[in-house]
């Protein structure tokens, strides 16, 4: 039985805590805003459980957080090979990235960021309640994130993520303030998420629409008799988005979902620009050739070493394997005539084949690459370092190229 709202406001545990109570087609929505680095928050969490009746809880997680949550270790069994084929290398990477912006929060903090959402999950668990999971995929955040701002944006984005890594100074006190009364994904991008509307957009904004129409979608899948009171734990900084919208949209929940959930599709014009260049130098190469045979070879040759040299430069400085320096070298001038993974897939794959990550790489994973020496160190942050150096030494090699041949035609 539920304790009066007047005496729960008495608790200690509760007092000072923002609450909000939305009622939306016949469900009780308790809506607590957390801070994701504070104690109080997860004795919040702790009481409202205690002392009110629920028949579900709702979390701001998505299923791959709330997984990764649950189990800690489940990235130990990570498919290097799977990742790098199916080009996720670029999300895993982003991933620990992040991670690693979190364990500095728990150290300087003492607390692990999200541990309310946690004790949200255990409570539900030990009083047999279902668990939505209400956030959208991390991945898709990020991405839609990624493709909402414009080209030198993304290399600033690029740049304070890597400095979130070898940062080496404690995270400022206001940071944490920020962090207690706001979103973990804002925080880590805090600098950026301020200055760009499209960048807040992308990760406040639409989640709030997101989670608001999952509550709904998830309440109107339950049976009429259930489910009449969900207790949902959010972030501080999406409490008064989500409320105002859980009162107010009018969608239809399972279209907003799934329009919410879509990824941006790939600009074409970097293809296309790409495509370009390649089908110019290897008209370049074809005139060459039809001026004089010697002329077209060495331009040929050119192709050749500029692109697999670059590329095999790349793997050197990942610490590669010789075999994924070779791999990177033959992969490179090829790539026009061989669509799908990328020469610094190619090259990585060698790497992981040849080196072959052990146990205690993954064990170790989130610890190494907090140190910028940690990357050449770990086999698996060393191959999913190759994959980003090799790849970048072919765009190199390829413009390098294409420069050279063009010079020597004229």
């Amino acid at each position: 039985m539920s304790v009066p709202e007047t005496d729960l406001a008495l608790l200690p545990a509760l007092q000072g805590q923002p609450i909000e109570r939305v009622q939306r087609d016949g469900v009780e929505y308790v809506v607590l805003g957390t801070a994701h680095v504070s104690r109080s928050s997860v004795d919040a969490v702790e009481a409202l459980l205690a002392h009110e009746h629920f028949d579900a809880v709702a979390i701001e997680l998505c299923d791959s957080r709330a997984q990764s949550m649950r189990d800690p270790e489940a990235f130990k069994q990570m498919d290097l090979f799977k990742v790098i084929r199916q080009g996720k290398a670029g999300m895993v990477a982003a991933s620990l990235v992040l991670s690693t912006f979190q364990k500095r929060l728990a150290d300087q903090s003492g607390i692990q960021p999200g541990a309310e959402m946690k004790a949200a999950m255990d409570g539900a668990d030990q009083r047999h309640l279902p668990v939505w999971l209400i956030d959208r995929e991390v991945g898709t955040t990020l991405k839609r994130a990624w493709h909402s701002v414009g080209f030198w944006q993304r290399f600033g984005l690029l740049g304070g993520l890597l400095a979130s890594v070898f940062e080496r100074e404690e995270i400022e006190q206001g940071e944490i303030e920020k962090l207690k009364q706001g979103d973990l994904l804002e925080s880590a991008f805090s600098e950026f998420a301020n200055e760009s509307k499209p960048l807040f957009q992308s990760l406040i904004s639409e989640r709030d629409a997101f989670m608001a129409a999952r509550l709904r979608q998830d309440a109107a899948r339950s049976p009429s008799s259930e489910q009449r009171r969900v207790l949902v734990v959010i972030g501080a900084g999406h409490l008064k988005g989500l409320c105002e919208l859980l009162r107010t949209q009018q969608d239809d929940p399972a279209t907003k979902v799934a329009e919410l959930a879509a990824t941006p599709a790939k600009a074409r014009w970097p293809k296309w620009l790409a495509a370009a260049l390649v089908l110019l130098v290897f008209g370049a190469i074809a005139w060459a050739f039809h001026r004089n045979a010697a002329l077209g070879t060495q331009a040929l040759t050119a192709w050749v070493l500029f692109t697999g040299g670059f590329a095999a430069l790349g793997a050197v400085a990942a610490g590669g394997h010789p075999l994924s320096i070779l791999a990177a070298f033959i992969a490179a001038p090829i790539k026009p005539f061989r669509p799908g993974i990328p020469a610094g897939g190619i090259s990585a794959m060698a790497e992981a084949w040849v080196r072959h990550p052990r146990v205690v790489d993954f064990d170790t994973l989130r610890d190494d690459i907090v140190h910028w020496s940690g990357w050449w160190k770990n086999r698996v942050a060393r191959t999913l370092l190759n994959f980003f150096l090799v790849s970048i030494g072919t765009i190199i090699g390829e413009y390098s190229a294409g420069i050279h041949i063009f010079k020597s035609l004229l």
